[in-house]
């Protein structure tokens, strides 16, 4: 008689709408390498660019589960047609575990999250307000500056509200160079550092181009520090990362095309600057009411104003280069049983919620 556990059907999604969505795709693929098929059998749902649902055939072990030496660095957003209430029907009658792995709006926005909970289904990572108010930086912005967490000086506008007025104030404000970007996007998608007031009606006219709310960032001479958060209701932080951009800023092609940025981890660090930013991100972490798993990022302005949080990740990169699996590992956790936790934080998360909802 076969005695062995059932094995979890765990279901990634990955591509999406948003300009993140070859990001997506990287990390799926490595995700679904690192997913142990011996504990899960591995199903992918890709979403296109134009919204439509898929399910890709990758190559399978003779137990189930993805050959990990057959998927490919990056996977593609097509495959079979399909929707969205075909993720009910993927389990063969056992356990069930969804991890979206979709950047950007339209998937790390609380728009999948809600859908999933809809489904009553248990999901890797924050829940549905975390989630939309993380996504939304601006708004994030502002529920640290309620929860007394340091930060830059900025400013939100909507696309209205922006004009050759508004932008000389912006700059009269925060002084130049600042930063620009679109209050809903990740990755650097659409952030531009402007120099004058030029760049400043430049870099707005693109952010607008990815979102109707636009932030405006004063520049700070500073370190670029990161922490990695996972947990439920008792967090924990991993060791600081610290990042060198290999250009003017830690842009886009910097995080995933070029490689040219220095990683060090963990960073150059006192104990008692680690353990104070470690306390930080958790205290970020926690003020958002995030779950599961985050990337928490600051600034350090040496002999000023200290750690100055910048924003939160609920969907962190999964990528060969990305920090938060790596700082993960860099603190005794590899990438597979950082998986394996995840799973086990969605599992915890979907039991207490239905013990709290009535259904």
């Amino acid at each position: 008689m076969d005695t062995a556990p059932q094995r979890t059907t765990l279901v990634v999604i990955y591509g999406g709408q948003s300009a993140e969505h070859d990001v997506s795709c990287v990390t799926a693929a490595h995700v679904l390498r690192a997913a142990d098929p011996q504990k899960y059998n591995t199903v992918a749902i890709a979403i296109g660019r134009d919204g439509s649902w898929s399910t890709p055939q990758l190559p399978q072990l003779p137990t189930g589960g993805a050959n990990p030496a057959s998927i490919p660095e990056r996977l593609t957003a097509s495959g079979e047609p399909t929707s969205s209430n075909a993720i009910t029907h993927l389990a063969t009658g056992g356990p069930i575990v969804v991890m979206p792995l979709l950047h950007g709006p339209m998937g790390e926005d609380g728009t999948m999250q809600g859908l999933l909970e809809l489904l009553d289904l248990p999901y890797v990572g924050s829940g549905v307000l975390a989630s939309a108010v993380a996504m939304d930086k601006g708004m994030a912005k502002n529920v640290f500056s309620h929860a007394g967490i340091p930060q830059v000086r900025y400013r939100v506008l909507r696309e209205d509200m922006i004009s050759h007025t508004s932008l000389e104030d912006v700059a009269a404000e925060l002084g130049y160079p600042l930063f620009v970007k679109p209050s809903n996007m990740g990755s650097s998608v659409g952030v531009t550092k402007a120099h004058d007031a030029a760049e400043l009606q430049a870099a707005a006219s693109l952010a607008i181009s990815y979102d109707q709310w636009i932030i405006f960032e004063e520049a700070v001479t500073a370190r670029e520090l990161e922490v990695a958060v996972i947990g439920n209701r008792s967090p924990r932080a991993s060791v600081v990362g610290e990042i060198k951009p290999g250009k003017e800023f830690y842009d886009y092609e910097d995080k995933y095309v070029s490689d040219s940025a220095t990683l060090m981890i963990p960073a150059p660090l006192s104990a008692s600057e680690s353990d104070e930013l470690r306390s930080l991100a958790i205290r970020a972490y926690e003020s958002l009411r995030c779950e599961g798993m985050a990337r928490v990022d600051f600034f350090y302005e040496e002999n000023g104003r200290g750690f100055l949080c910048n924003e939160i990740n609920t969907i962190p990169g999964f990528t060969p280069i990305s920090m938060y699996p790596k700082m993960w590992e860099a603190s005794g956790l590899s990438y597979s049983a950082l998986i394996d936790e995840l799973i086990e934080h969605a599992r915890e998360r979907h039991a207490r919620r239905k013990r709290n909802t009535a259904r």
